[in-house]
Parts: structure tokens; sequence; C-alpha cells
């Protein structure tokens, strides 16, 4: 399998619009790919606050559209990253879109964990309430969304649900790169799984960008990392390699915590 991980920086400069532009041209560019990746809010920036309501779109808006074209124009799996979603019924959520090669939408996720404690995301965007997957001819994917990630147990559910490969869309500040990697890491060996990570590069409103997009394999072997700087990562790996993992080294069924509890004799 062949993923396409798209690491860009969000310039305060360019429009939205031109930013979709670029990036459904990196996109077609990735033709050939099985899956692209594209981090979270790039059309924003993740910390451009006053951005989200200007330019909140509704889930079938104009990113969907081109993301989607592209998504068919390559022929590829493409998780678009996410989008600030203006719900006409309720808030504004971080909305990810996943495409098929066809350029139908195969998902989207509502990020649950949102950032910014009693400010910025946490108090201007609602909480997704759904764990999702998307099933793919080679994986099963886990979708997760930046913050999410310091949350493990969002990351065994999606195991649960027959996630394999755990697909994180982030803008993560670069003061807390360490974090970023030891966290994806850490949810690939903990569940047995591939770790595709994307971030941005650059700087969101003020706030250096982490970039260093990585892919981790089960074992937690860093199989791609990306630089500070714009970068498509590609990689390519065997899915099967979760089986084997799971076989060679069966920790997850020793599991106890978190499941039914034992019954008394």
């Amino acid at each position: 399998m062949r993923a396409s991980v798209i690491q860009i920086a969000v310039d305060e400069g360019e429009s939205v619009e031109s930013r979709r532009r670029r990036m459904a041209s990196l996109v077609r560019d990735q033709a050939g790919a099985d899956l692209v990746v594209l981090p979270e809010l790039w059309t924003t920036g993740a910390f451009a606050y006053e951005e989200f309501g200007r330019e909140a779109e509704p889930l079938e808006g104009p990113t969907y559209e081109a993301m989607a074209k592209a998504a068919s124009d390559a022929g590829v799996w493409l998780h678009a990253g996410s989008i600030p979603e203006r719900d006409p019924d309720g808030p504004l959520y971080n909305t990810s879109l996943v495409f098929s090669p066809s350029g139908d939408l195969a998902a989207a996720y509502r990020k649950i964990h949102r950032f910014g404690f009693d400010k910025g995301e946490a108090v201007l965007m609602g909480a997704g309430a759904e764990l999702v997957t998307v099933r793919l001819p080679e994986t099963v994917l886990g979708l997760s969304t930046c913050y999410d990630l310091r949350f493990p147990e969002l990351f065994r559910g999606l195991v649960d649900a027959g996630a394999e490969t755990l697909v994180v869309s982030a803008g993560w500040p670069e003061r807390r790169r360490s974090h970023w990697t030891l966290l994806a890491q850490a949810r690939a060996v903990e569940n047995q799984s591939f770790v595709v990570a994307c971030g941005t590069a650059g700087t969101h409103a003020g706030v250096p960008q982490a970039g260093h997009s990585i892919v981790v394999d089960p074992w937690g072997e860093v199989l791609a990392r990306a630089g500070a700087d714009e970068e498509v990562l590609t990689v390519e790996f065997d899915p099967g390699k979760i089986a084997t993992t799971r076989e060679q080294f069966p920790a997850l069924k020793d599991r106890l915590l978190g499941l039914e509890p034992p019954r008394r004799p």
C-alpha cells in the first residue's frame, strides 16, 4: 500500500480559494497512491481562531467539492484533512472528510477532543460524538484529529471497531513536537497498528507548527518522517504486517480493563 502525506504551510497571505486550488493540484500529483492524507484545518490554519466563523462552510461546500474532484481526478482514497463545518442546526465542528477514488464521500468525522481548554477551539466548536472507520480494499482506517492523539481510549475504541491503520490529521505546534512523535509511536505500539500522521508546516496565527509528519509501523518503527518545511511524504507499507504482528505478539488478547467484567464463579 502506498500512502502520500501532504504537509503544507498555511500562509496567512494566501486566500482560502487559492489554497484549495493549490491543495487540489498537490492531490492530483499523487495519482498512483492508494491513500492521500491532508492536515487539519488547512483552509484556515488550526490556530487562526478568528477565521473559523468567517470561513466555515457546510459539509458539502467548496472544499468538499474541490477535494471530491481531486480524489476522482487522481483515482485515490483521500483523507482531505478537516474543515470548519457550519451545521445549519447547530454549532461549528472540526470535521474531517474522506473520499473514495470515484470522488464519493466515504466518511465524515467530527473531532471529539477539542483543544484550547477554556478558549479557542474548545469554545468555538462543538464536540463530535462518534468513532469513525473507513474500509479500504487494503486496510480499515480509523479517523482522528490532532488533540485526539492524547487520548488512547479513542484509538482503542477504533481498533475494537476494526481499525488497522490509524490516521491523524493535525495542526500540531512546534513547542510540543516531541509529544507528537512520542504519541504517534505509542498509539502504533499499544494498538499494533500503522499510524499515518499528517501535520502542517509554517506558522498559524503566530503559532509555529511542528511539521514532521510521520508514518509508524505496528512495532513502533518510524517508516518515514518529514522535516519542518512543506513536503509530500510518500511511503509504502504492507497492511498484512498488522495481522502478523498481532499473531506474533498477541498483547491485545490479554486485555482485561475496558472489556466486559469477568463473571464471578
